[in-house]
């Protein structure tokens, strides 16, 4: 199982950009998909996920409707849009998947991550 995150990068504070998160080597439309995020000297906390239909989404309080999850089964792909971003939203992203839950905001529920994609917010 492969998942190979992309789309980071530097943005300025007020900006957008489009997580992507790949998967091969698994059903996808047998996992449900989340987000995580971990900034420096922090634990790494939930912030998106999506249930295997993609009918259902969850999202961390904290985003205050800011960030859209969804998935293609098509591409085997599930994207995080992020909008009106902020220097706190500063981290390494991590997509993951679990194949027994459907939209866990708990990281121990995914059984398999990606390596991660910085996201860095300037002010």
């Amino acid at each position: 199982v492969q998942l190979v995150e992309s789309g980071g990068g530097l943005v300025q504070a007020g900006g957008s950009l489009r997580l992507s998160c790949a998967a091969s080597g698994l059903t996808f439309h047998h996992y449900a998909m989340g987000w995580f995020r971990q900034a420096p000297g922090k634990e790494r906390e939930f912030v998106a996920a999506i249930s295997r239909s993609g009918l259902r989404t969850y999202y961390a309080d904290f985003l205050k409707g800011r960030f859209t999850i969804s998935r293609d089964s098509a591409w085997n792909t599930v994207y995080l849009q992020m909008n009106s971003l902020e220097p706190e939203d500063t981290a390494v992203y991590y997509c993951a998947a679990d194949a027994w839950g459907d939209g866990s905001s708990a990281a121990g529920d995914y059984e398999f991550w990606g390596q991660g994609t910085q996201v860095t917010v300037s002010s």
